[in-house]
């Protein structure tokens, strides 16, 4: 939500991250507030971290810092496996996970599904940056139900992004184990799957149960931390959904001008502090937080 703080005339955005906690930004102006038929769209310009887009009142990203969040929904899973040739994005209509899987060489062609075509034409008219790749050669942009087009393309892609919003109304489905079935469905047969599942300090109740999901699904998941400021609390716990092989060491090369990933973070991105795994083992019992 905006407000207005009429003590020193500034317009400030406030996302509710839980119950208890908030995040403002001081903002210099609204560039566009719209409706579509799935959520609430905006996209502010702030005093800090630049140009913001929010979806029903959830920050999404900001130029200052999306490069932390893209780059290791793309790189950790794309440098791990063997051959990435097919790659589908499911949601990321921003384009900023699009935007880094096209950097890779081996990548033939990269299907981004995101069924708001609103968010996909906001991105490129305000976010140039972040959907530069909307019209690359090997891009294809389509504005559907993803659940539906996996299961008519089973079998077709090496890796699968799942780029989703907060696990709430219409994404929540995207954190069950329902939908890593179809997941697993369309991936090949040494494919990865791979998602954020919330921060470990505000969203332990969504982040276990999403995590133990994919464990009924994939023989092997594999959790990795990142850091990501204008999220709540600024840690990230990613996922990977692996049919066969170990991401947790690179075995290609990242693409030249990476800003965030290395192959030394992607390494130490899969060593869990103590309390993180006894969350993820049920050892710690999560129930209780938001």
């Amino acid at each position: 939500m905006t407000s207005r703080d009429k003590r020193r005339n500034e317009v400030w955005f406030t996302e509710e991250s839980t119950r208890d906690l908030r995040l403002s930004l001081r903002i210099n102006g609204e560039l566009v507030r719209k409706e579509s038929p799935y959520q609430s769209i905006m996209a502010l310009d702030t005093a800090e971290y630049g140009r913001m887009l929010v979806l029903d009142g959830a920050i999404q990203l900001t130029e200052r810092d999306e490069f932390c969040y893209h780059e290791m929904m793309a790189h950790v899973a794309l440098c791990s496996h063997p051959n990435p040739k097919k790659v589908l994005i499911v949601g990321g209509g921003d384009g900023g996970a699009l935007r880094e899987v096209v950097r890779h060489d081996s990548v033939e062609a990269a299907v981004l599904v995101d069924i708001d075509e609103e968010v996909i034409n906001t991105s490129r008219e305000y976010f140039p940056t972040v959907s530069c790749a909307m019209d690359h050669p090997k891009a294809e942009i389509l504005p559907m139900d993803a659940m539906v087009y996996m299961k008519d393309h089973k079998g077709e892609f090496d890796v699968i992004i799942v780029d989703a919003t907060d696990p709430v109304e219409m994404a929540a489905g995207l954190f069950q184990s329902p939908f890593y079935r179809d997941v697993w469905e369309a991936l090949s047969d040494d494919g990865f799957m791979v998602t954020h599942i919330e921060s470990p300090i505000t969203d332990a109740a969504v982040m276990v149960p999403a995590y133990r999901a994919m464990k009924e699904v994939f023989p092997a998941v594999y959790p990795y931390l990142g850091f990501m400021p204008t999220y709540p609390s600024g840690m990230w716990l990613y996922a990977i959904g692996s049919k066969a092989h170990d991401p947790s060491e690179p075995v290609r090369k990242a693409p030249e001008g990476l800003r965030y990933y290395t192959p030394q973070i992607h390494r130490g991105s899969f060593a869990m502090p103590p309390f993180l795994s006894d969350m993820l083992d049920g050892v710690t019992d999560v129930s209780s937080n938001y």
